[in-house]
């Protein structure tokens, strides 16, 4: 079987690709049948390779390739004379590909990831009639609202049009960040409406900032600093718990972080895999990463997790109290 998936919405598009392994048999043997291609450097001796490998204790075997399409767009205008040598070769290297994705056993499931791909493209030209093809342009600004709506009510939630409104305005059609917005927001209102209040609360460069410094005094090993973050943090009225989802998802940013800088992948793919849109937050989330080791990162993981067990069985008493008490003692015990 081969997938298409094109488009800006990264978010939709990287869902779609969940549901494919999910329809492909058994999640953890699929996992070591699963194959990630470069797509500007794959041949079609190696991709046919690739495919045809019988799967191994499994029904399926994936093959995943990004940004094979995006190699045969037109780019610029080059001399008739380079222009004739490069139309050859692609046409010889596509038709190639083209000839190997056609023929794909019934083993295999192939998934092509790009871009805004024009439909003049050769590549896509060929295999289009013999794929599915999924297209996930940006959202418009009304299914953007209705997106956000949708989204909110999943979680058991409800919101105001008016902060509908602000977070279109505030975050724009990033769905990364705006489901992570949503996650905040929905554990900030802890069960009612989301107001535009809430929004100016939470979605805010200044909170981010300011649970971006406490992480780096934890780091650093300033207590003083650290509390004094927090305790203005809640004082705000920043619940515990989302202070808590807000310290796990950074964490979680600079194992993601880490991974894709040991890949040495650009800033800018970084940045958008990341979901960041402000500068200062994915520059503090790659100095973060630099900084913490993997030793540490586990270490973090372990405190984490046990704050959220006291929390959740109210091992220091009361709901508010409680969980006050337990972000602070896990954050003497990270500065230690």
């Amino acid at each position: 079987m081969l997938y298409i998936l094109l488009g800006q919405d990264d978010f939709s598009l990287r869902q779609s690709l969940e549901e494919i392994k999910k329809g492909a048999g058994d999640q953890a043997l699929l996992a070591t049948n699963t194959v990630i291609l470069e797509g500007q450097k794959v041949t079609s001796d190696q991709l046919k390779n690739i495919c045809e490998t019988v799967p191994f204790l499994a029904e399926k075997r994936l093959v995943i390739i990004e940004g094979l399409l995006e190699r045969f767009e037109s780019k610029g205008k080059p001399s008739q004379k380079k222009k004739a040598g490069r139309v050859a070769s692609q046409q010889d290297e596509y038709k190639s590909l083209s000839a190997c994705l056609s023929k794909i056993p019934e083993s295999t499931v192939v998934v092509l990831i790009d871009g805004k791909i024009k439909t003049s493209n050769p590549l896509f030209k060929e295999l289009s009639a013999k794929a599915e093809v999924r297209s996930f342009p940006l959202l418009s600004e009304s299914r953007l609202r209705q997106w956000i709506q949708q989204r909110v009510a999943a979680r058991g939630g409800a919101i105001s049009s008016q902060a509908v409104d602000l977070l279109v305005k505030l975050v724009g059609p990033n769905l990364w960040v705006m489901s992570s917005e949503i996650d905040k927001l929905s554990l900030f209102a802890s069960g009612r409406r989301i107001d535009e209040e809430d929004v100016k609360a939470v979605v805010s460069s200044a909170q981010e900032a300011s649970v971006f410094t406490m992480i780096d005094a934890i780091l650093e090993l300033k207590m003083g600093a650290a509390e004094q973050l927090l305790q203005q943090l809640l004082q705000r009225g920043a619940a515990p718990t989302y202070l808590l989802a807000m310290l796990s998802r950074q964490l979680q940013m600079i194992v993601q972080a880490k991974e894709l800088k040991n890949q040495r992948k650009p800033k800018a793919e970084i940045q958008s895999r990341l979901g960041l849109v402000a500068e200062f937050a994915l520059r503090k989330t790659l100095e973060q990463a630099e900084r913490y080791s993997w030793e540490r990162i586990k270490h973090v993981y372990s405190k984490l997790l046990e704050a959220d067990l006291a929390i959740k069985t109210g091992k220091y008493g009361d709901e508010k109290y409680g969980d006050e008490l337990a972000l602070n003692v896990l954050v003497a015990e990270l500065c230690q």
